[in-house]
């Protein structure tokens, strides 16, 4: 909320990946007076990608001269993962070990930042909307649709981690407090993400993994339903079989080429980072290791034995592609840095841990396959679906090709619930399914007395941070018990 005083837009040099028709998402080297830059089609196009690197945000470890610079998704471990019975922080100390602890104050710096990382995604997104008349015409819509999927996705994290939340769709003044820090209830909030969305699966098409897709508002949409106060099954089902019909996706045979063939057939939508580059790299990966610490990495996402038994029972050929057991501690393979070597012992990350090159991966199809089984569930406990059936057996025979063709006739909520955990372990889904499934008071007390923590209701809410109730002068009100 910060920078509403600052209606300007960042620019920068737009990068090539591998793929020709992927854009990085540009970290900002300069700031502009709008109304003098956005003179042509390129420059509005300049805009819209700017939304991306709000989202993306800068690399914990590079130093900047922007002050408080947010770091977009690069924290959401913490908030997500962290929170759940998945993974812990190797120490006790600092601000990260509040998390799998549950003892996040108002004053916690990581995550003020998420949600100043997605008021600034937000407000990029209104801004833009001002200057989308002076792109050609036949791109305005697409512009338009591109900046509300990326307003609703920031939405949707906002309104599932803290509650109400102000809803602001327009650019307003610093001084209009009112607008930016009423908080709005959640009803309110979704039919806005809704909405967004409608629109982009409207108007969009499945020309970009890196940038918002038919297929990624589809998916989202399909999540939104999903998480509604009142489910719409129906709908996010829908939503799914249109996703599967549609074709243009398929699951990696090789479950570890889903992280390290990226932009494959099995993404939708990730966001992309550069490797060795400061300005575009990001410093998560990094953050996983705990073996051999290098600089700042605090040991994050140190594998629960919880999990590991989950993977043992459940996992098939995922566990040994998603986790290492190294004696001291249980690392996260998934997202190793660039030139790491887990052979040896003690496993090394290469020569640039600090500034690694995964992508973060927000959707993938195996993702959608799961919606499907759990939309054609509904608020039942199981479904025979004969479609949904055999989206989980996609899912289940590439984690156990020795057995597959798997047989199969009905899934359990509570079968769907333990795929979903090892399936995707570490991509920041235990959190949210948790609340989805009505799961998360009973799997995190249980949990947190397995481990000697406090849980109590009132962390299934983060606190509203306390520098925007300050900045607020009291308008904005605490979530209940902090």
């Amino acid at each position: 909320m910060k920078n509403i005083k600052y209606i300007a837009v960042a620019v920068a040099t737009l990068f090539m990946s591998c793929d020709a028709d992927e854009f990085l998402n540009p970290i900002p080297d300069t700031v502009v007076v709008e109304e003098s830059f956005f003179q042509t089609d390129a420059d509005v196009e300049a805009g819209i990608l700017g939304i991306y690197d709000a989202l993306q945000g800068v690399n914990e470890n590079t130093t900047t001269n922007i002050g408080r610079a947010n770091r977009g998704m690069q924290f959401e471990h913490l908030l997500t993962e962290h929170r759940t019975d998945n993974t812990r922080n190797a120490t006790l100390e600092g601000s990260k070990s509040d998390f799998h602890r549950y003892v996040v104050n108002a004053n916690n710096v990581e995550s003020e930042d998420f949600y100043q990382s997605m008021y600034e995604v937000i407000f990029r997104a209104n801004n833009i909307f001002k200057f989308i008349p002076i792109a050609d015409a036949g791109n305005q819509a697409r512009y338009s649709a591109e900046a509300k999927f990326l307003r609703a996705y920031a939405y949707f994290k906002l309104v599932r981690l803290f509650g109400d939340v102000p809803l602001v769709t327009e650019v307003v003044g610093v001084e209009d407090k009112e607008a930016l820090f009423t908080r709005i209830p959640v009803a309110e909030i979704y039919a806005q993400i809704v909405e967004d969305l409608q629109e982009a699966v409207a108007v969009l098409d499945n020309t970009y993994k890196s940038r918002a897709s038919k297929a990624a508002a589809q998916g989202i949409l399909a999540k939104v339903y999903l998480s509604l106060p009142n489910p719409d099954y129906t709908a996010a089902q829908q939503l799914c079989e249109a996703i599967i019909a549609n074709g243009d996706f398929a699951l990696q045979s090789n479950f570890s080429d889903v992280f390290y063939n990226e932009l494959n057939d099995e993404i939708i939508f990730a966001l992309q980072y550069d490797f060795g580059n400061p300005l575009e790299s990001q410093s998560f990966s990094s953050e996983f290791t705990s073996s051999v610490r290098q600089g700042r990495e605090d040991g994050q996402n140190i594998v629960n034995d919880n999990l590991v038994a989950d993977f043992s029972a459940f996992g098939g050929v995922r566990g040994p592609q998603s986790f290492i057991n190294l004696g001291s501690s249980i690392e996260v393979t998934k997202f190793l840095p660039e030139g790491s070597d887990i052979t040896v012992s003690p496993p090394t990350y290469g020569e640039n841990p600090r500034n690694a090159g995964n992508d973060y991966i927000a959707l993938r199809y195996a993702d959608v396959l799961l919606m499907h089984v759990e939309a054609a569930i509904g608020p039942g406990t199981s479904t025979t679906d004969a479609g949904a059936v055999q989206s989980f057996l996609q899912i289940r025979d590439r984690a156990f090709p020795d057995t597959a063709p798997n047989a199969l006739t009905t899934v359990s909520k509570e079968e769907l619930l333990t795929e979903r955990r090892v399936e995707l372990a570490f991509e920041n889904q235990r959190w949210f399914d948790l609340l989805r499934f009505d799961e998360a008071d009973n799997v995190l007390s249980d949990h947190a007395d397995e481990m000697g923590y406090v849980f109590s209701p009132r962390a299934l809410l983060l606190p509203i941070p306390a520098r925007e109730i300050n900045l607020s002068d009291g308008l904005l009100t605490q979530n209940p018990g902090y």
